[in-house]
């Protein structure tokens, strides 16, 4: 991690600024409720990375039956190549372990090399395709969803 960089939990308070992230960097962006209830509710982590006082990514994971599931993982195109979803992914990693998971499970659209390469070196192998299921964006076709998993024992 970088001097100016800290990874840590966030809380309700910090609404506005992941708010303001999901706005800034996301192509589909979770509403601020869909926010607030993901700081709130038990069985979800949000982690954030921040430079200074400014949130430049994040990562949501959440307690299954059995396993966990990583719902979100975003970093501003500024950070971006720097690592920073790696270590967000990682605390993602350590949250699922700490529930005793057994493993974590993702779901990412088929184009998107580089969160599949990110996936892939964290040892996420591909379990399944959705066919069809992420909305078309800019004029495109709809595109599939790679259902992804990693054991955690």
């Amino acid at each position: 991690m970088r001097p100016t960089e800290t990874l840590r939990r966030l809380v309700p308070a910090d609404l506005a600024m992941l708010s303001a992230l999901e706005q800034a960097a996301s192509p589909d962006p979770w509403t601020p409720h869909q926010l607030q209830a993901a700081l709130v509710d038990s069985d979800t982590r949000v982690f954030g990375i921040e430079h200074g006082a400014c949130l430049v990514g994040h990562v949501v994971v959440v307690r299954l039956p059995f396993d966990a599931e990583l719902q979100a993982i975003l970093v501003v195109r500024e950070a971006r190549r720097q690592g920073a979803a790696g270590r967000l992914l990682a605390a993602g990693i350590e949250q699922a372990r700490t529930w005793r998971s057994e493993r974590l499970l993702l779901e990412v659209r088929a184009g998107n090399e580089a969160a599949l390469a990110l996936y892939r070196r964290a040892g996420f192998g591909e379990d399944g395709r959705r066919r069809g299921y992420y909305p078309a964006r800019l004029g495109g076709q709809r595109e599939d969803a790679l259902l992804m998993s990693r054991p955690l024992a």
